[in-house]
């Protein structure tokens, strides 16, 4: 079951903390070889390509690699009216939270005639990875849509794997997600494959190069887009899921063990962690998980998931050692379920997204709470963001001078000019003066 670590009595150093964190075995490296092969196979044979790839990893080659658009329709018109009802309600609440991270322009003025503006300016194109696998992500199609839609992106081609089970093409939840939200640029193509296909373009279907990739996915789509990543820009390099929760004697050991398996479900190699300063709870906690865990649809997949290195129950001395140890491991998604939650978030600088309290469960976020679920894993959370419309914006300054403005400060210019040893640049600030006697 799952292991135990207790670092209570101890004062771990940044480092030591580091090395007591519990995270999957994974060889990026190898799969980087693997996912490189593949993206350079696709550039060189294009189709031919990646029909074999579907053949080898997914069961069977599409009929078409970009999905017809009447088969969007139909997986529109033949969608499940609960599903469809869900579907829109959540794009409606992503939508609304995502409209709050564009930032309106900025002008800062240092007087008459001397201003920058401050814009943040779309990508042109990008795109969006939908993985296959074990479940079908319809709710991923969203939370990469939509940030993009909000951004103002004008071109959105989105790639997810061909399935065997419904004749080798793509998903027909996924489709129906993708009509829902306007998008008819869909290709049946995924892996590493995709990636490579998305960044280089292929122009046999019409697929033009993008500007970013997004989207979660396997090791091989996690290495792919690191391959990729200066031809394009990426959101994140993403992993296997993760889940740590923070809790105390307070918190309901049933709501934290469900919790815990709801994210080890996703995968066998889905990190599930509860960071405790009471080996009471932490025993309760254990005692719920095989019980939960052995009644579960997925209990093989959960049961090795919990069983793996990347998941575990850490003792702490108290919630501060908590905070200390989330913060280290910088976790994907993080819970709160404490006495006073607003005092361990006050601590809390690193983290995908943060749920805060017994009634707000990471698969709110996973599906309807309005935030977005592409989270940054892997101890990325504490120099990336998760998803935003903000991925695809960039900031540009608009600098505007008038004649009067820039001769205020000409001289300056000139000095810093020639104390780099670059007096042109100066000249070219006194040849627009040279009219001057």
């Amino acid at each position: 079951m799952i292991t135990t670590i207790d670092v209570r009595g101890r004062r771990p150093s940044r480092t030591e903390l580091l090395q007591l964190i519990p995270r999957p075995v994974v060889d990026i490296s190898r799969a980087a070889e693997a996912a490189g092969e593949l993206i350079a196979e696709v550039r060189a044979e294009g189709v031919a390509a990646l029909a074999r790839h579907a053949e080898r990893f997914d069961g069977g080659a599409p009929a078409s690699i970009r999905v017809p658009d009447d088969a969007i329709a139909s997986a529109v018109a033949d969608v499940d009216p609960a599903v469809r009802t869900a579907l829109e309600t959540t794009i409606a609440r992503v939508t609304e939270a995502t409209r709050a991270q564009v930032p309106p322009p900025a002008r800062t003025s240092f007087g008459p005639g001397a201003a920058i503006v401050q814009r943040w300016q779309p990508v042109e194109r990008v795109g969006l990875y939908v993985p296959g696998g074990k479940a079908v992500y319809p709710s991923s199609v969203v939370m990469n849509v939509v940030p993009a839609q909000v951004a103002g992106v004008r071109s959105i081609a989105l790639a997810s794997p061909a399935q065997k089970e419904h004749g080798s093409q793509v998903h027909p939840t996924i489709l129906a997600a993708a009509g829902l939200l306007g998008i008819d640029e869909v290709y049946a193509m995924g892996g590493a494959s995709a990636i490579g296909a998305l960044a280089y373009g292929l122009p046999e279907v019409g697929l033009e190069p993008v500007d970013v990739v997004t989207g979660p996915g396997n090791i091989f789509v996690a290495a792919a887009k690191r391959l990729v990543k200066g031809q394009v820009g990426i959101d994140a390099e993403a992993g296997t899921t993760e889940i740590l929760v923070i809790a105390d004697r307070t918190a309901d050991p049933v709501i934290v063990a469900a919790d815990l398996v709801s994210q080890a479900e996703h995968d066998e190699a889905a990190a599930s962690v509860l960071v405790t300063d009471s080996e009471e709870l932490a025993t309760s906690v254990i005692a719920e998980l095989r019980r939960i865990a052995e009644s579960t649809e997925h209990s093989e997949r959960v049961l090795r998931a919990l069983a793996g290195p990347q998941s575990a129950v850490v003792l702490v001395d108290d919630l501060h050692r908590a905070a200390e140890f989330s913060n280290a491991y910088a976790p994907e998604h993080l819970e709160i379920q404490t006495g006073d939650d607003d005092a361990v978030l006050a601590e809390i600088t690193n983290a995908g997204a943060i749920f805060v309290g017994r009634n707000s469960p990471v698969s709110l976020g996973d599906y309807l709470a309005g935030s977005n679920h592409v989270l940054p894993t892997g101890g990325q959370a504490r120099f990336s963001p998760g998803l935003g419309a903000y991925t695809f914006l960039r900031p540009q300054q608009v600098v505007s001078y008038d004649r009067e403005a820039l001769a205020e400060v000409s001289d300056r210019i000139v000095t810093l000019s020639r104390a780099e040893a670059l007096p042109a640049h100066g000249d070219a600030v006194v040849a627009r003066f040279s009219d001057i006697p």
